[in-house]
């Protein structure tokens, strides 16, 4: 047995102030998720043996991080997430697989420098890998908050160092 269509109309109101964008319906906490990795990245400038940390952080799907979180309104969250428009959901998913990317390469980047033991490099290191990953948080901030925001691919590769 199928769903019944969703009603828009109504999803919309629902998500009135809610923290969730009524016309992409997606939030901006599930930022939160890559703050806390950047944060991490930042600080192995400083202390290399915080690498151990950024090691261990996973990606989270959008759903899975409302279900883990203690936001509120996580089950409307996930609906809304659900139901966004195309041209919102499509350019803020490929920009999480992005970061995701990025999250995974600064990593490998950054246990690389350690091993050289260079302070300096791995501090340049640990600045570049935060700062990529901080960008596509941006577009995806951008992208939640209506501007269907995406990287070409001359971008993405500057950006990733392609």
């Amino acid at each position: 047995m199928s769903e019944a269509p969703i009603d828009l109309a109504r999803l919309r109101q629902q998500v009135e102030g809610k923290n969730i964008h009524t016309e992409t319906l997606l939030a901006t906490d599930y930022l939160n998720h890559f703050n806390e990795i950047v944060m991490l990245l930042d600080m192995v400038a400083d202390m290399p043996d915080m690498i151990g940390d950024c090691k261990a952080w996973k990606p989270k799907s959008y759903s899975d991080h409302f279900r883990d979180s203690t936001f509120v309104e996580k089950e409307l969250a996930i609906q809304a997430y659900e139901h966004a428009p195309k041209a919102y959901r499509q350019s803020f998913d490929r920009t999480v697989e992005l970061a995701n990317e990025a999250v995974a390469m600064g990593v490998q980047r950054l246990e690389e420098a350690i091993a050289k033991g260079q302070p300096g490099l791995i501090a340049e290191v640990a600045r570049q890998s935060s700062q990529r990953v901080q960008k596509l948080m941006d577009v995806c901030g951008a992208i939640i908050h209506g501007r269907a925001t995406t990287l070409n691919q001359a971008e993405i590769d500057q950006l990733m160092g392609n």
